[in-house]
């Protein structure tokens, strides 16, 4: 997993750019693993653990009616989390992540593994469900490597266009 952070990371010094993280069923993983990484300060701004609803609206100012309407996985509160990233840092990209990492919380419409991710880049904010099969640990790190690799895979995009 360090190897596809680490390529992040050079995409991300190469332009001058900060991550921030808002991390919900990941409880901070992708905080942690970007910050694993010697040197994380030259391109890793910050990261919000937003586990519950009430955090989710006071640290990222996520609208609680958008929560209640949608519930809290959701695409529209995930990519809110990514917007709600970049307002509240100085950073350029964010990453968010909502979902159920079980073994409880699942339910038939939203099953365990279920996850909603976001990123905000300067191309605006691209979100998409996953639905990641395991145990809670398995689920987690899956949406945190997923979640890294599909920002390279936006920025790289980003300096093709």
């Amino acid at each position: 997993m360090l190897d596809k952070c680490a390529l992040l990371a050079r995409l991300l010094l190469q332009k001058g750019w900060f991550l921030a993280t808002a991390e919900s069923c990941t409880g901070g993983l992708i905080a942690a693993t970007c910050t694993d990484l010697a040197g994380s300060s030259s391109w890793f701004e910050r990261g919000f653990v937003s586990y519950s609803n009430a955090a989710k609206s006071e640290l990222l100012g996520v609208d609680a009616a958008l929560i209640d309407r949608h519930g809290a996985v959701s695409e529209a509160v995930a990519r809110a989390m990514a917007s709600g990233a970049l307002a509240h840092s100085r950073a350029q990209v964010a990453i968010a992540v909502t979902g159920v990492a079980g073994p409880t919380g699942g339910s038939a419409e939203k099953p365990v593994g279920t996850v909603w991710l976001a990123w905000a880049t300067p191309l605006g904010v691209t979100s998409e469900l996953q639905h990641f099969p395991g145990n809670r640990a398995a689920v987690r790190q899956a949406t945190v490597q997923h979640a890294l690799a599909r920002l390279t895979e936006l920025i790289q995009r980003k300096a093709q266009s």
